[in-house]
């Protein structure tokens, strides 16, 4: 007996203006918990002593990885159309960790 695939569905995404101009972000935070991956995303500012959350993602550690494998797979385009992304700094181990890294953190599981 064979098994009928259902047709995919049409999903409608609707931005609205203030989502649409998007926030900056070059601060990111990463907890996780055996059941969540929550992102933090800040803005530092030069002369600056403090950096406020703008925006906290939630998800699962599955959605995670497919965000993580189309952000990989983006990042290659990007690089095969525009050359490679330098980072700046990631020579000196000595520098301040100032933007997008990993907590090794975890998160109350009381969720």
């Amino acid at each position: 007996m064979q098994q009928q695939i259902p047709p995919q569905q049409q999903i409608s995404i609707q931005l609205d203006d203030d989502a649409a101009e998007g926030i900056y972000a070059n601060l990111a935070m990463i907890i996780h918990s055996p059941t969540e991956i929550i992102i933090d995303f800040a803005r530092v500012m030069p002369r600056m002593a403090k950096a406020k959350v703008l925006s906290r993602i939630i998800m699962t550690p599955m959605h995670a990885k497919m965000l993580h494998q189309a952000l990989t797979e983006n990042l290659k385009k990007f690089e095969a159309q525009f050359g490679e992304i330098k980072i700046h700094g990631a020579q000196n181990q000595g520098s301040k960790n100032i933007g997008f890294e990993s907590s090794t953190h975890r998160v109350a599981e009381d969720k």
